[in-house]
């Protein structure tokens, strides 16, 4: 699967994207008063091979919960059990990704890709009113906008400790980033004409600094954050943790799967399939905060033309973001100091990239018009 989506993975359409550029010239506004989002429009007329591009609705989120090894190394103050607690609130509708998602009318799904602890099935807890119910294929869910669903999708009980050895195995990673893979083309024959990564983790920002840091050569310091918010011993520590796990594996960015299986983490290489599926089906995919990002640099490194269909929604605060962003060469279109994850920045940056499209639909040009150029 992972090979025969690379080979589908191909460049931006140059004609749509110049027939664009020509339409952003003859409508109704100077030229170039859209800033960024006119490059933007331009893209995605290159990805859809078409000019105007599809409207980026409906809007499909995908969170990737996974837990982590290196969490026994105090990374963060954050116990463990909260990633699935937090797994539990998505599904009940109450984290921040869900009010965002209602907001902009986008579906939430919440795939376990590596939770260390088992949840709860719907024979443990018989569903209610508009509780999510079992499905076939492991799915929970009504289908509805407002109803998020559940896939089991676990490859494994959560990373090993990347600090003692390779948080995955070869195979582990590349189950992971074929979950990913899987989810894109479920979520894209299912409707959706845009995605949004999503995450949950604790003590994930750990190994995205890992991956930062192995795949654009910086040190360990320039690529780690505070994550959740961590007082300066942690955080100096944080930083010592990543570095001894590069030292420890020495990560050759030429080889991105074993960089996954080194320091990654399932999540990180689910995202990285997420985004590799959207690109061969040429369907755009808005990132969110870090541990989007670093997945993006395991996707550009398998097919570099993947990065045609990734949009960065916000900068986040994690300081590797904005390094993995440089590396990439994408612009963030939003910057609030963000650092939550879960998919909240990007599903904030989804009305600018709809914005940009409706521009190329609706906007009169100087001719149809009758008004006057200068």
């Amino acid at each position: 699967m992972l090979e025969t989506t690379i080979a589908a993975i191909g460049p931006l359409d140059e004609a749509a994207m110049s027939t664009a550029r020509q339409l952003q010239t003859r409508l109704t506004k100077p030229a170039g008063s859209l800033g960024l989002l006119e490059e933007l429009s331009v893209r995605l007329a290159g990805l859809a091979g078409t000019c105007p591009p599809p409207l980026p609705s409906p809007a499909a989120v995908a969170i990737f919960a996974g837990d982590h090894g290196v969490h026994a190394q105090r990374v963060t103050p954050w116990p463990q059990e909260v990633t699935v607690q937090m797994v539990g609130n998505f599904l009940a509708g109450g984290a921040v990704v869900n009010a965002f998602a209602r907001q902009a009318g986008a579906t939430v799904t919440v795939v376990d890709v590596g939770v260390a602890t088992p949840l709860p099935t719907s024979d443990d807890h018989p569903p209610t009113g508009d509780a999510p119910v079992a499905a076939p294929g492991g799915v929970r869910g009504h289908g509805r906008v407002d109803v998020p669903r559940l896939v089991d999708a676990n490859v494994r009980r959560g990373t090993r400790d990347m600090t003692v050895t390779a948080a995955l195995t070869r195979d582990e990673a590349r189950s992971a980033v074929e979950v990913g893979i899987r989810i894109a083309g479920e979520l894209i024959d299912g409707g959706a004409a845009l995605l949004v990564t999503g995450d949950m983790g604790i003590a994930n920002t750990t190994p995205a600094a890992a991956l930062i840091a192995a795949f654009t050569g910086v040190d360990a310091a320039e690529a780690t954050g505070r994550g959740t918010g961590v007082d300066d011993p942690t955080y100096q520590h944080k930083i010592e943790v990543v570095r001894a796990a590069l030292l420890r594996h020495t990560p050759d960015p030429t080889d991105p799967l074993g960089v996954l299986a080194a320091v990654g983490g399932l999540e990180h290489a689910a995202l990285t399939g997420l985004l590799l599926g959207a690109a061969a089906r040429r369907v755009p995919v808005l990132l969110d905060g870090v541990i989007a990002v670093s997945a993006a640099l395991a996707a550009a490194a398998l097919a570099p033309d993947a990065v045609g269909a990734m949009i960065a929604g916000h900068r986040s605060a994690e300081p590797g973001a904005t390094v993995a962003l440089r590396q990439l060469g994408l612009t963030p279109l939003i910057d609030l100091g963000l650092r939550l994850g879960e998919g909240t920045g990007a599903l904030l940056a989804l009305p600018v990239v709809t914005g940009a499209v409706r521009v190329l639909h609706e906007v009169a040009t100087f001719d149809s018009a009758g008004v006057a150029e200068k």
